[in-house]
């Protein structure tokens, strides 16, 4: 077993109030190098990426509903003495993917899926990537051979390249848990994990939530397992987990043979739009004091405030076929930003004679409305000017 080197450095703050364990946080010195050096750049994925990174963590902002879920979570007795640790926002390629053995075709190894600074470092796709700082941390390994069980969660932003919707935004947040103890304690099954992912779905939809587990399967957990609840009509998928995947562990340092665990991970803002009636995403970012008033508790309903008009605009281009529609929809977040609630493909063209067999031709409306005010179509003109001249020039593109 090759034993993973710590390469990172690290602040260990008072004890965690919610959970009884440490507060850690672990900083990576390369990424505080690539993140100055962006810094000082103004190009077009340098400012998307400044953009992204300033954006507040809501589950540490107090009154968010991001928050009041995480708040739920850490009060569970499950997690009584873990550490709660805060960790850093870009890792390279393999950290992020090889390590938690996703396959090579993977969608999320794609650039079109995924942020990619450079050829090798990310942002950070998933806060499951705790695992990396923390299992090969000497004090954290000698805990876990001295006392026998560690245990860890991290939460925070996550980045992703989506379509753009009511439901999607490339920011959003992630709660992971992991645990590991040795084998003479036991061995861990699904039973026991299961029964932490009910007590997490009681704590946030409360005691007579209607549940139920199924099969399921993901890259660094073997055997694997989903939590549904029953809300409405519905059965919504809200929880993955499973049994700590071997082969990371070892790569990790850490004797399979000796050691077994458990882990799970899921987005926040799902579970806080289902239990909050939160129909758009945009919402968690809005600092509307009719909208923010409104979040008191977990259990607080959003009631929807006057809604402003929507201003429509259609944009239609010839482009590559190899070219990704993630990249024209970054184009249109990057400039509208969250005045843009949705973008839909209306048509979708092909003719070998008049485009070339290797281009085709896209039509897509774009819906513009702010939460907080009307906009003037002198300003959405002026926004929608911008995202034609940059499909232009940035996907190559022959707007029409």
């Amino acid at each position: 077993m090759e034993k993973r080197n710590f390469d990172f450095k690290k602040d260990i703050l008072d004890t965690d109030d919610s959970t009884g364990g440490r507060e850690i946080i672990y900083r990576d010195g390369v990424e505080e190098k690539i993140l100055s050096e962006i810094e000082s750049r103004d190009d077009f994925d340098a400012l998307r990426f400044k953009r992204l990174l300033a954006l507040p963590d809501l589950s540490r902002k107090e009154s968010s509903p991001i928050k009041f879920v995480i708040d739920e979570i850490l009060a569970i007795d499950d997690f009584k003495g873990f550490d709660v640790v805060k960790t850093p926002e870009t890792l390279t390629v393999s950290d992020s993917f090889d390590l938690f053995n996703f396959p090579e075709d993977h969608p999320s190894r794609n650039t079109s899926d995924t942020y990619f600074i450079g050829e090798d470092r990310v942002l950070r796709t998933h806060t499951t990537s705790m695992w990396l700082y923390y299992l090969t941390d000497p004090d954290v390994q000698k805990l876990l051979s001295e006392r026998g069980w560690i245990g860890e969660l991290c939460y925070g932003k996550v980045y992703r390249k989506d379509e753009i919707d009511s439901k999607h935004f490339p920011v959003f947040h992630q709660i992971d848990g992991l645990y590991i103890q040795k084998r003479e304690k036991g061995e861990i099954t699904l039973d026991d994990l299961q029964r932490v992912l009910a007590n997490i779905v009681k704590a946030v939809f409360g005691e007579d939530i209607t549940y139920k587990f199924l099969g399921d399967t993901f890259p660094f957990t073997d055997p694997s397992t989903q939590i549904e609840i029953k809300w409405g009509d519905k059965w919504l998928e809200v929880v993955g987990a499973g049994v700590v995947h071997k082969n990371v562990l070892e790569r990790l340092g850490i004797d399979s043979e000796k050691y077994t665990g458990w882990a799970f991970g899921f987005g926040i803002e799902r579970l806080a739009m289902v239990k909050m009636d939160i129909p758009d995403i945009r919402i968690f970012w809005s600092e509307d004091p009719r909208v923010t008033k409104q979040f008191v508790s977990l259990n607080s309903k959003y009631a929807s405030v006057s809604k402003y008009p929507e201003v429509v605009r259609d944009i239609s281009f010839i482009v590559s076929k190899k070219t990704s529609l993630n990249r024209f929809y970054e184009i249109v977040r990057h400039l509208a930003g969250d005045l843009v609630e949705e973008v839909a493909m209306t048509d979708e063209y092909e003719n070998d004679e008049k485009f070339g067999a290797d281009r085709k031709s896209y039509t897509f409306r774009i819906v513009y409305r702010s939460h907080e005010r009307t906009l003037t179509n002198e300003e959405v003109n002026k926004i929608h000017s911008e995202v034609e001249k940059m499909v232009g020039e940035d996907l190559g593109a022959e707007v029409r």
